[in-house]
């Protein structure tokens, strides 16, 4: 039986009372640590117009990231091709892959703007990467993944032979759907089989009441998200002092369809079953906490939930964020992770 293999997306959070530098150096805090955990990959999203999130330019910081670690994959969750000219992000991840071979990932999301050409993009981005349109053209191309949560983008990476992301933590219903649409559609000329990814947002803690009290934080901010009050994820000492309106114990039901939440033993329960439903063997964790030593926390418990830790690694020491710099939170405007 192939082992799972677990990775991480983060998003940057920005928290309750803290700053938007100070939670770029946690990612970079947590980029290390990841690696010495065991990690497989890690991925920074692209946010704009957030004060949750502090990634706003996510091949910035995927570079600062590679710089930082030594083994791990590094890359994108995704940038938002609409946005941009496909021939200078081929060239922009052409200089991190020439400078860190072997190791870039280039996610892409089809937000961001209007995409009625996206297809078209998307074909002239892989065409630049793989046949070496650009300067400079990198030895071992980065590898690219299309993001998304619907049959539309499961299909097209089948079609461009790229690998594949869907959001559960955006859309829980039709993974298995888009999976199979993903894999009937795969054309390759290299001979390379069809690879996917499910990325899961999920929060543990040594305990399930702890675990309990991160989730009603994530899950007040989500609500207030989707009612039009965009802010940074409170705090539990916020979440319990909280009166919650019927609007949002509505809009938290719904969410929490879409976390994996509790003790470790509970949680990687559901992360390999959810794996095997879904026929992949990575899990993209996504978790988002007030506290970054909470966040940090789960993913040490994940790690030897799963036995990810290499035998001899090390986790890597911070580069000067404490355990409290930054909270968790997510809002985007666009979102990524779109049908």
């Amino acid at each position: 039986m192939t082992k799972l293999r677990l990775s991480v997306l983060d998003q940057t959070p920005v928290g309750e009372d803290h700053t938007p530098d100070r939670a770029l150096r946690a990612s970079v805090d947590l980029a290390r640590a990841a690696e010495g955990l065991g990690y497989t990959r890690y991925w920074v999203a692209e946010h704009h117009d957030s004060p949750g999130f502090a990634s706003s330019a996510p091949e910035i910081l995927a570079g600062t990231l590679l710089a930082h670690t030594t083994r791990m994959r590094i890359g994108t969750g995704g940038v938002l091709l609409p946005r941009y000219d496909p021939a200078k992000v081929a060239e922009v991840f052409g200089v991190l892959a020439s400078l860190h071979p072997g190791r870039v990932d280039l996610g892409i999301g089809r937000a961001g703007g209007p995409a009625r050409d996206f297809p078209q993009r998307l074909a002239q981005l892989r065409a630049l990467l793989s046949e070496g349109g650009v300067v400079p053209h990198a030895p071992v191309p980065p590898r690219m993944w299309l993001l998304g949560a619907g049959r539309e983008s499961a299909r097209l990476a089948g079609l461009l032979g790229t690998e594949f992301a869907f959001g559960h933590f955006f859309s829980p219903a039709g993974g298995q759907e888009a999976f199979e649409h993903y894999r009937a559609q795969f054309r390759t000329t290299t001979g390379d089989r069809p690879g996917g990814a499910l990325a899961v947002r999920v929060v543990t803690a040594d305990s399930a009441g702890r675990a309990e009290e991160l989730a009603q934080s994530l899950l007040l901010w989500r609500a207030r998200k989707d009612l039009g009050q965009d802010g940074p994820l409170p705090s539990y000492e916020t979440t319990r002092r909280h009166r919650w309106t019927g609007a949002e114990l509505e809009r938290a039901k719904v969410h929490r369809t879409a976390l994996v939440s509790g003790a470790p033993e509970q949680v990687s329960a559901v992360l390999t079953a959810l794996a095997g439903s879904h026929g992949v063997d990575e899990l993209i964790v996504n978790t988002l906490t007030c506290d970054p030593a909470d966040r940090l926390r789960s993913y040490e418990l994940l790690s030897e939930a799963f036995g990810l830790r290499a035998h001899g690694a090390r986790s890597a020491e911070p580069v000067g964020v404490s355990g409290s710099a930054v909270r968790g939170q997510e809002r985007s405007r666009p979102q990524v992770w779109s049908a």
